[in-house]
């Protein structure tokens, strides 16, 4: 049985990113826990990095994720950009773009792009700690901007389907 490590991203004093009162560990924790279910239903083996509001340093939960002797580690999150409604669209970051991180990131866009967010690709970040820390292929999924109103309009339209794409993409890599 595979084992995959869901990352709700930031939490706790950390709220990520806010717009309009709306808050990015909020998003991507209900986000977290319900892909997380499909996989499970999946027959998948998920470990949480939180499932409830509190704060672990990226580098804590990629220690928790290599302890559990994961396949794949996934983070999420909503991106934001310096204004309102500047930038649209989903967005996978993986340490290399020419691995099985990045066949994940690939997989995962695809099938979000297919809810109707625009594919703004897979980019490589070398500095973020929950994907050069972590023993096994991982990615940071950026789940639509959260200060941009069509993104934040999709992502409550269309959250079951979100789920759901991001959980396929992960079984399609699986």
């Amino acid at each position: 049985m595979a084992k995959v490590v869901i990352d709700a991203g930031h939490g706790g004093v950390n709220p990520g990113a806010i717009y309009n009162g709306r808050r990015e560990k909020d998003d991507v924790l209900r986000l977290a826990l319900e892909v997380g279910e499909i996989l499970e239903n999946s027959g998948v083996d998920v470990v949480y990095t939180r499932t409830e509001d509190i704060y672990e340093t990226p580098y804590q939960k990629a220690m928790e994720a290599n302890a559990a002797g994961a396949d794949y580690f996934i983070s999420l999150h909503r991106n934001s950009s310096p204004y309102p409604n500047q930038y649209t669209g989903i967005e996978t970051l993986v340490f290399n773009r020419n691995s099985k991180a990045g066949d994940l990131a690939s997989n995962i866009n695809e099938r979000l792009a297919a809810v109707g967010f625009q594919n703004q690709g897979v980019n490589e970040r070398k500095n973020l700690s929950v994907l050069n820390d972590t023993s096994m292929p991982a990615a940071l999924v950026e789940v639509g901007f959260i200060n941009t109103d069509a993104d934040n309009r999709l992502f409550d339209a269309e959250f079951n389907n979100i789920a759901i794409a991001i959980a396929q993409g992960i079984l399609d890599t699986l």
